[in-house]
Parts: structure tokens; sequence; C-alpha cells
């Protein structure tokens, strides 16, 4: 029975109204020595507190989508097939642009329209197989753009969390569709990818030989999943990258760590230091922790890297880190700090997607 299924829904319902209904019929029917007496009616209770939490966390999760399956939820879920030392790059020594082509078969998203599409992705490069959704601009299929190529923003969610909680709790195609269609937002293809893929912990957003590669999954086979199946382009300067919470993180150091692939990226309510995600096997190394700060990799770059980075949140909560970043950015690196009131959720960071998108719709250009 699916996690986020009607099925699973009604039965957590039914079960919370037996809960209800069962201790005011038959609490005092209860017959035998008062020890059970007490732990029959003890039973019932706790009965009736679990399945409240559980209609309370399933009504939630079905309409922010943090667990997609019972494998995100219990941590049990195989998405890492191999994970080779692939280097500095990231690519183990091989060239993207020879690889054969990746096609893909995609389905449509219950409940998301049917401009969000949805794939299994298995990534040659980093090793990893895990769902991929798309969502392509209303200009996609409009004869005026058949021969146009479009702009790419990668949405990186935070954890938990996954690729559909950008459609189904930020609702980030319903706010900027009509953005879109009035010209006030670029039309940019969207793409997000799976993010939990160590059980339902965070990966630091990085290459571990013999955990995970991240960063390779997120910045080249995915890239080139939609390069070789939409109307798009491989270059820096036509991809942005974008995340809240440790997706922020995420997508700040994406675009830092390779300005060869992405031209902005925009942080909601992110940070510099892994270690805010305990969960993370960056956070739990402490040399893996230092090197993978964000300030330590834009000032580790053998060069300013030329990437463009918006981070808000509030004061605690994304906006100092920008400053901070901000503070020892040099040119081309731009930095853009903007201080937000609102709360870490999901509601907040979609209030913020008219400003962000359109900051990226400058930056970001069609091929």
């Amino acid at each position: 029975m699916s996690l986020t299924g009607t099925p699973f829904f009604v039965t957590v319902i039914a079960l919370t109204a037996i809960a209800v209904i069962l201790p005011l019929a038959v609490w005092s029917k209860v017959r035998g020595p008062a020890v059970v007496r007490t732990a029959v009616r003890a039973l019932m209770v706790v009965f009736a507190q679990v399945t409240a939490i559980a209609v309370v966390f399933t009504a939630v999760n079905r309409a922010e989508h943090f667990y997609a399956s019972w494998g995100d939820l219990l941590g049990t879920g195989k998405y890492v097939t191999a994970a080779p030392d692939l280097g500095p790059d990231g690519l183990g020594g091989k060239k993207v642009d020879e690889a054969p082509k990746v096609r893909q078969q995609f389905q449509p998203v219950e409940g998301l329209g049917g401009r969000v599409q949805k794939t299994d992705l298995d990534g040659k490069i980093s090793g990893v197989r895990g769902d991929v959704l798309v969502w392509l601009p209303p200009q996609y299929d409009d004869p005026a753009y058949k021969d146009k190529k479009f702009p790419v923003v990668e949405l990186i969610p935070g954890i938990p969390g996954t690729g559909k909680s950008w459609f189904q709790g930020l609702k980030v195609h319903e706010v900027l569709e009509p953005l879109m269609k009035s010209g006030k937002v670029q039309p940019f293809i969207l793409v997000s990818p799976r993010a939990m893929l160590v059980g339902n912990g965070d990966t630091g957003c990085a290459n571990l030989p013999g955990k995970v590669n991240a960063d390779s999954w997120f910045s080249v086979d995915v890239r080139k999943m939609v390069v070789d199946n939409f109307r798009a382009s491989g270059e820096a300067r036509t991809w942005g990258v974008a995340g809240y919470s440790a997706g922020a993180y995420c997508a700040a150091k994406l675009a830092i760590a390779h300005p060869d692939r992405y031209s902005a990226a925009v942080s909601l309510s992110g940070y510099n230091d892994p270690g805010q995600e305990p969960s993370s096997p960056v956070a739990q190394d402490p040399e893996l922790r230092r090197t993978h700060n964000l300030k330590h990799v834009l000032q580790s770059a053998p060069t300013p890297p030329p990437v463009a980075l918006w981070l808000s949140g509030a004061e605690h909560d994304g906006y100092l880190s920008g400053v901070d970043l901000k503070s020892i950015a040099k040119s081309p690196t731009v930095v853009h700090a903007e201080k937000v009131v609102g709360g870490h959720n999901l509601e907040a960071w979609s209030k913020q997607l008219p400003q962000t998108f359109g900051w990226l719709s400058g930056l970001v250009k069609a091929p």
C-alpha cells in the first residue's frame, strides 16, 4: 500500500475513528484483575495517540511530499548502484560529450497536471539510480518556439523531501507559469531530481567514494539526461540551480564548484557549514566538513568562479550565511544576500519564487 496513496490515507483515518470509538464503547466493560484492566485501557489510549499522529503525518506528507515511499521513510531505498572515485571533476576520466545519448521514457505525475513528467534515470557516471521530475514551460509546445532551445533550472529539495516537493509543496509550476506567460519570468525547463540517496539522510551534495556520488548525479547525469531528451543546451550560461534548506546548500555548492555547468544559483534558507545537517556523512567527518564548507569551496577555487549567487532567508536562517559569502567573494563571483521575513517552511520559500526567478531570468539565458 503506497505511503502517499488514497487507500493508505483512508485506512489511517478509519483506524483513528476506531481508536476514538473503541474506548467509549468498551472502557467500562473491560473485565479481569485490576492490572489487566489498567493495561487494556492504557493500550487503547496509546492506540488512539498513535493513530492520531499517523493521520496528521499522512495528511501533511500527502500535501508536502516529504517522503515518496516507505523506502524513503524507513531509509531502506536502494539508489546507489556504484560509487567509484570519480576524481576532482566528478567525471572519472570520461567525457560527457562523447558518451551515448541517454533516451528516457516519461510518464505524467498524478495530481500535478500533464506538464510535469517523471522518469527513472540510471546515472552512468555517478552510479546513482533515481527518479527525476521535469516540467516544460507553456512555450515549449508553442509552434513559434518549435526550433528554440530553453534554459534550465535544476531544483534541489531539502531533507526530507523528494523532487515532487518542489511541485506539490512549493507549487513552483503554479507560481511561475502565469509569470512565464506574461513575460515577467523567462520560460525555463524545471527539473527536480531525487536528493535522498543514502537512506533518508542528507548526502552533503558530495562525491564520497564507496558511499555515493551525489555531486555527479546532480551536475553530470541529470544535466545530460535533460540535454539528450529536451530542447536544452549543456552550456553553463543556460543552466541555473535552486534549492531550499539542505537543497539550498547543495545548489550554491554546485554553482561554486562547477561554473562550467551552472551560471547562477538560488539558495533559500541555506547555510555554508554542512554540519547544519548532522545526518550527512560530510558533517560527521571533521575534514570533509571543513573542505565542503561553502566559504572554503569558494576561497579554494583556482580562480574566482564566474557565477552569481542569491542567498536569502531570515537573519540566522540563510541571510547571514549569504553575508559571509559576499564578504569573501571576488569578481567575477557575484553574491546577493537578501533578508526576508518568514519561517523555515515551504510556504515562505514559495513566496520568494517570483522574485528569485525574476532574478534568474536576467542571468540564465536561452541558448
